[in-house]
């Protein structure tokens, strides 16, 4: 299928969906479906795990399928089990465009005979797991699990899953972002030991954002980072300063990250009208792109929109839980030509709006699978050459996460552990719960915080596209800031590249040609200025006190000395207050140092 045939198709139709293509037209399928179905109908399977990056079209794939399996008998009726609402009705519109019918309504009892099967969430399967073992049991039923990694979530809903589908015929489970935050297995997923021991998860098809973004069927992502100085008061009544991007403990990031999203300061006012600024650039190519905030809480979202209000002179679409209400904002949204929606939370992960181009993280969750779904929401592509902007804060882990879009992952089911090693797989299972969440009440959580917001301001940083960074840092509203708001939104991969190539080189002239006196900000291209988090820093540190330890027994002289001495020669403070540039540096010289001596 050509990415020109699924622009025709409006609003109303998925633009991964290959018009009304029943079994038989495999022609319409993109490569990876075909692929895909050709893998699963030569197997025949009982359980088929399908990782596809968000935006590759996985309803297409599964649909096609499910309408193979009812025309060649193989099953009599279809359960797709989806995350939330609002997604569990999608489904069942998705279907009944290929002549399946799925009840979104259903809760119990016997089902009309006028449907094919049913569209149920996770949370409906743990109300009322035999409900479903019955219906699994008395007719050969195809289960589709979307979004599986859902049903690892709690114990519970794994538990369900397997009682209720444990007698169903096949059973396909889809996937965008196949790893979690915690070690709770899958259920109905394939774990293979590799050599170092760890049991990984194993697809049996995988598409990811790379391949896809080669095909043309997802969006380039160009992350356009935003700096700045936040300044808060801890419990204790201590005023802090510190600038986002700059290496800090985990809770002074968590604080000063907090303080930039603060509506009541200036990094959130920066960084909408910057964002509505490119929206505006990119809806020259697309006119009806719209943006979404991705907002922490309520009271933030309300903020946020009326913020956007006052930038843009129109209203924002505020959603704000996973209700029916909610539900039918985000279709309207769809179907209009809004300039912006807030939502909060994982409400993100069931707003499947093809004119999403551009994005504003505006939440303090940072674990991969939040970030690589919030982003998902973005990279569905209509048309070839159209491109997504997402905002972020300059915090290290988003960077990374950033940097690493095209990296393929799997479900880790052991926790690497070694002495004094930190688990790289580990994260906030507290903050994955929050993520994961379907209601978004006022948790309270803002109360509880151990500081106050003071102030903040807010600086362009960098922009990242496909693993490089680019530019130097600029106030909002100049004129090198709009050199990267102002990038047209209809560019093909290679171009997006190239112009900002061009664009970085056009504001390094521009800084040379400025007196020093008016280089108030970080003259520096964005690759000579990386972004440290405390955990580099704390391993420099460590290397540093290791090679000075073994240059101790060298040279006969105490720690002490060779440490103000390594001050002396490099300057600086004192280690625990250096910068990774200055840590690197006193690294090389004690290395030289010892190189002399041997």
């Amino acid at each position: 299928m050509s990415v020109t045939t699924a622009s025709s198709s409006s609003h109303h139709l998925s633009p991964a969906f290959p018009g009304r293509a029943p079994w038989g037209t495999a022609n319409k399928l993109r490569a990876w479906q075909q692929g895909a179905m050709d893998k699963y109908i030569q197997e025949q399977p009982r359980d088929f795990l399908a990782v596809a990056t968000p935006g590759a079209g996985k309803t297409t794939f599964a649909l096609t399928l499910a309408s193979w399996l009812l025309h060649h008998h193989v099953v009599q009726q279809v359960t797709v089990v989806a995350p939330t609402e609002h997604l569990k009705k999608q489904w069942a519109e998705a279907a009944a465009r290929i002549g399946i019918k799925l009840d979104p309504e259903y809760s119990a009892g016997p089902l009309s005979k006028e449907y094919d099967g049913v569209a149920v969430t996770y949370a409906g399967v743990g109300v009322r797991p035999m409900l479903h073992r019955n219906r699994s049991e008395q007719r050969k039923t195809l289960v589709i699990l979307d979004e599986i990694h859902h049903a690892g979530d709690s114990k519970s809903w794994g538990e369900a899953c397997l009682e209720a589908f444990e007698p169903a015929t096949r059973r396909l489970a889809l996937t965008g972002t196949p790893f979690r935050s915690d070690t709770n297995p899958i259920p109905f997923v394939t774990y293979e030991e590799g050599n170092d021991g760890i049991r990984r998860s194993a697809a049996d098809y995988t598409y990811g954002y790379g391949n896809a973004l080669a095909d043309n069927v997802v969006r380039p992502v160009i992350f356009l980072s935003y700096s700045g100085n936040m300044r808060w008061r801890t419990k204790a009544g201590d005023e802090i300063a510190a600038r986002l991007g700059e290496p800090m403990t985990k809770d002074a990031i968590s604080q000063a990250w907090r303080t930039a999203l603060d509506p009541r300061g200036e990094w959130m006012p920066s960084v909408l009208r910057a964002a509505d600024a490119r929206l505006t650039e990119v809806r020259k190519g697309i006119p009806d792109a719209g943006g979404l905030v991705i907002a922490s809480d309520q009271d933030s979202a309300r903020a946020y929109a009326k913020l956007i209000r006052e930038i843009t002179g129109t209203k924002a679409t505020v959603v704000l839980s996973d209700d029916s209400g909610a539900s039918q904002r985000i279709d309207d949204f769809a179907a209009s030509e809004d300039r912006w929606m807030v939502a909060v939370r994982m409400v993100s992960e069931g707003v499947d709006v093809p004119r999403l181009a551009v994005g504003v993280y505006a939440t303090t969750i940072s674990t991969p699978l939040f970030f690589a779904q919030a982003v998902g929401r973005f990279v569905r592509s209509r048309r070839r050459g159209e491109t997504a902007s997402v905002f972020l804060p300059t915090i290290p882990d988003l960077l990374g996460f950033a940097n690493e879009m095209e990296v393929e992952r799997d479900h880790v089911l052991d926790k690497p552990k070694k002495d004094g090693e930190e688990d790289p797989y580990a994260e906030s299972e507290k903050e994955m719960d929050e993520a994961n969440k379907q209601q978004d009440e006022d948790t309270g959580e803002q109360d509880m915080l151990p500081f106050e917001a003071l102030e903040s301001d807010a600086t362009f940083d960098r922009v990242m596209y496909n693993g490089a960074e680019f530019g130097m840092q600029a106030h909002p509203g100049s004129e090198e800031e709009q050199d990267y708001l102002g990038i047209p939104g209809l560019l093909e991969p290679d171009q997006v590249q190239l112009l900002l190539q061009k664009r970085q080189a056009r504001q390094i002239a521009h800084s040379k040609k400025k007196p020093d006196t008016e280089a108030d900000l970080l003259e520096l291209p964005a690759e000579r200025r990386p972004v440290v988090s405390h955990k580099e820093l704390m391993g420099l540190r460590k290397q540093l006190n290791t090679l000075v330890g073994a240059y101790v027994h060298q040279s006969g002289k105490p720690h002490g000395v060779i440490h103000t001495e390594l001050r002396r020669v490099c300057g600086g403070p004192p280690s625990a207050e250096a910068t990774a540039g200055q840590l690197r540096q006193r690294i090389d010289k004690v290395r030289e140092w010892a190189t002399r001596m041997t």
